[in-house]
């Protein structure tokens, strides 16, 4: 069917202008939510759209549309709205070229999956949260298909789908008069959340953050577990956004060939590594992905780019023009952003630290300067190698960009959260201030 869509945009598209592009998107979700221990909500749905981008006179125009009757009015728009625009002689469509095919981003049990099975993972996050004696306040489980195509004038035509799996929980717990929270959610390409695992996990962390204590202001190592760290290099990673670099809002725009991390870490976007969350043939302008390496050993290479500001650059895209649905244009954002590191420090190394397992806040930092102020969630003292008291109120403080100069990777599982895969990071001599 996605075909037969192609082939009537690329008749209307055609009449009005030499230069275009056609983004077809179709996608399945399945979605199910408990509050409390009661499952609230489920659906499913399905839905289609189109998004056509046309250049006419060095003038960009895009509309949209969800009714597959509406291309030929919808074409017409996209050309009435690049009338309307300012010429800009950066506007351009991918080229043509050789596409690497990608491997573990679909699984055939999606097409078989049905709401009531969905239920039941989340009927099973209820018993299993009983029996840790932790209270839910929300889980959910999502299943979802995604099939797209992207075709252009330059002879673009890539087709690419994928499947992707989320589990979440939230817990609280009250015991002898202490209250305690929690939460994590895991996600997959395939039908394999356990959530035998995720569900133990939250409920620990839960049960650990019970009776927790004050804690003095001190400098000191902090591990970030996977959340925390995600939260933080959120902000870091905006440094590296061409759209921020070309602005000058970003502190690495002149710092291309400079140490700006510690010699240890390696960070790589790869749209290509096998089963990943961001895993893609190409991006959403049809540029064929590749990897970028963004720091080698602690040396800034590169940034992040689409076509747009790439030409604004004088360089090439780096196969990072994504898009959120049919509904935008694309927008600049990493993919699979590995953290690599060529040592690794041991937890019984830590004589003396804190563990936060998340962070509130993350947001408020400065993506310019790279400074936070954030609240440390479910945190730990650590002493001589060993996690032992809870942490009742902690802020931890510095510069993003300092960290990541002083970070190392602490020796543990390597897990993606959102564009992240990552190990839990260990940073030194960062502030820790006790409330």
């Amino acid at each position: 069917m996605i075909y037969e869509i192609a082939d009537k945009c690329m008749n209307e598209v055609e009449k009005l202008s030499d230069s275009w592009e056609v983004y077809i998107a179709n996608t399945e979700l399945i979605e199910v939510e408990s509050k409390k221990d009661v499952l609230s909500f489920a659906k499913e749905e399905i839905e289609s759209g189109v998004g056509i981008r046309i250049l006419k006179d060095n003038k960009m125009g895009f509309a949209y549309t969800s009714d597959l009757d509406k291309i030929p009015q919808t074409a017409q728009k996209a050309l009435d709205n690049a009338k309307l625009n300012k010429v800009d002689e950066n506007y351009e469509f991918a080229q043509a070229s050789e596409v690497k095919d990608v491997k573990g981003t679909y699984d055939k049990n999606y097409e078989n999956l049905t709401v009531d099975e969905c239920c039941e993972f989340i009927e099973n996050i209820i018993e299993r949260s009983k029996e840790n004696k932790c209270d839910i306040t929300f889980s959910g489980f999502s299943a979802s298909k995604g099939e797209e195509l992207i075709l252009n004038s330059n002879g673009v035509s890539i087709y690419d789908k994928g499947t992707g799996f989320s589990g979440g929980l939230s817990v609280n717990i009250e015991k002898d008069g202490q209250f305690a929270t929690a939460y994590d959610y895991t996600s997959s390409r395939h039908l394999d959340i356990e959530y035998e695992r995720l569900t133990d996990d939250v409920c620990k962390l839960a049960h650990d953050s019970l009776n927790p204590k004050a804690i003095e202001t001190n400098d000191c190592d902090v591990v970030l577990d996977y959340y925390a760290a995600s939260g933080l290099l959120s902000t870091f990673i905006q440094g590296f956004i061409g759209e921020n670099v070309l602005r000058g809002r970003s502190i690495l725009h002149d710092k291309i060939g400079e140490e700006i991390t510690d010699s240890n870490l390696s960070i790589i976007d790869n749209p290509l590594l096998e089963g990943a969350m961001g895993t893609t043939k190409a991006d959403g302008e049809g540029t064929a992905s590749k990897e970028t390496v963004l720091v080698d050993e602690g040396v800034l290479k590169s940034f992040l780019y689409d076509i747009y500001t790439a030409n604004k650059a004088g360089c090439e895209s780096t196969s990072n023009g994504y898009r959120g649905s049919y509904l935008t244009t694309p927008d600049i954002g990493p993919s699979n952003l590995e953290f690599k590191f060529k040592n690794e420090v041991k937890l019984e190394e830590i004589d003396n630290g804190f563990l936060t397992t998340s962070v509130l806040g993350a947001h408020t930092a400065n993506p310019i300067s790279g400074d936070f102020s954030v609240e440390a969630n479910n945190a730990f003292t650590i002493e001589n190698g060993e996690i032992t008291e809870g942490v009742k109120k902690a802020m931890i403080s510095g510069n993003i960009y300092d960290l990541m100069k002083k970070g190392d990777a602490l020796k543990s599982e390597v897990k993606q959260k959102g564009s992240f895969i990552i190990p839990k990071l260990l940073v030194h001599d960062l502030k820790v201030i006790g409330l």
